[in-house]
């Protein structure tokens, strides 16, 4: 994409080309929802040995990285798919449900492979209304479940709110809307949730329920590059979803199979990781504070801020003017912004240049 885009690179100083999704020096990026504290140690080790097979499609270390998974969850290997990232999966699942009929979505989440599917069928989004302070509505949600739904998505804990949903309300929203059609929560910040196993709905899983979950090393794990996700569903589902569309083991790569594997069980870096997301967090929040801002309480590595009567791409084009990169308005939310939480250096920077954008 570099290549044919200028005005998304630039050269530096030996020629190469930097696409803008690299952090060049003297950026602050805090617009992605990354983990700049990753990979860790061991995934880096175990990257450097696996790109030595990269001629070779993913096999046995897939196959590994499953059982894994499985095995944390009481499950077995034939209820994992793994992904490249949880983008394909996801974007799988959604243009299967868009086939046969509406998806079922809260106003405000991260929609993109939802929208991607819809924009290839002849079925739409049916979206609810956020409730009051930006929750999403499950009572609502429940009501509006018909014969034209096929599928109801939702995001917990949520993006770009960062809110989680109340964990029972949701347990008990997933066992009666998946006897309707399948329920998908995408789990993505799940594990900086402040109770990840409670919060999950893995174990309707383990139930034979007709939910499916997804989760990614994107985050936590500081692995957003090497592309590596998962869905959790009936061997069944998923065996439709796979057939349908291009996720599975040979989808995915042998250096991000063997960084996920090897970060899987880091208990050392993830609770690092989650240590300094948390520390940003509250520089953030104490800073948007002072400068009368109000926030939403996120269980996620970012943070969504109310700019009050002020534009959020103006606050985006002033911080990126600082050579800071942040997120712009989303939908008609336009006095809200999301800042991820990076590295506490460039945080500090963020909250130094807040006064002047503002």
């Amino acid at each position: 994409l570099g290549l044919f885009h200028p005005t998304l690179t630039r050269a530096n100083k030996s020629g190469l080309q930097n696409t803008s999704h690299v952090p060049e020096s003297g950026i602050a990026k805090l617009n992605g929802n990354e983990n700049p504290y990753g990979p860790s140690p061991n995934a880096l080790k175990a990257m450097a040995v696996a790109s030595n097979r990269g001629g070779y499609y993913v096999n046995n270390s897939a196959q590994t990285l499953r059982k894994m998974i499985a095995e944390r969850h009481r499950l077995t290997a034939d209820h994992v798919l793994l992904s490249s990232g949880s983008t394909v999966v996801l974007a799988c699942l959604a243009m299967m449900a868009a086939r046969e009929g509406n998806i079922l979505v809260p106003d405000l989440f991260w929609d993109t492979t939802a929208k991607l599917a819809i924009r290839n069928s002849k079925y739409r989004l049916e979206r609810i209304a956020m409730a009051g302070k930006l929750e999403i509505d499950l009572k609502r949600m429940m009501e509006a479940i018909n014969k034209d739904i096929s599928l109801v998505q939702l995001t917990n804990p949520n993006n770009p709110t960062g809110l989680p949903i109340n964990s029972e309300e949701l347990k008990q929203f997933c066992t009666i809307a998946s006897e309707h059609c399948p329920v998908l929560i995408d789990e993505a910040y799940n594990e900086l949730a402040e109770n990840p196993e409670q919060s999950s709905m893995i174990p309707l899983v383990r139930e034979g329920r007709n939910v499916a979950v997804t989760r990614t090393f994107s985050k936590i794990h500081g692995l957003a590059g090497m592309r590596i996700g998962y869905m959790i569903a009936q061997p069944g589902f998923l065996k439709k979803i796979s057939e349908f569309g291009v996720a599975g083991d040979w989808s995915t790569n042998q250096a991000g199979i063997a960084a996920a594997i090897a970060s899987y069980d880091d208990e050392d870096f993830l609770r690092h990781s989650k240590e300094k997301i948390v520390e940003g967090k509250e520089m953030v929040a104490e800073a948007a504070k002072k400068n009368g801002l109000a926030i939403l309480p996120s269980q996620t590595n970012f943070i969504f801020i109310n700019l009050g009567s002020r534009n959020a791409d103006e606050y985006k084009t002033v911080m990126r003017d600082q050579n800071i990169l942040i997120s712009g308005k989303y939908r008609n939310y336009s006095n809200w912004s999301r800042v991820s939480m990076g590295k506490i250096e460039d945080l500090k920077r963020y909250i130094g240049a807040m006064p002047l954008a503002l």
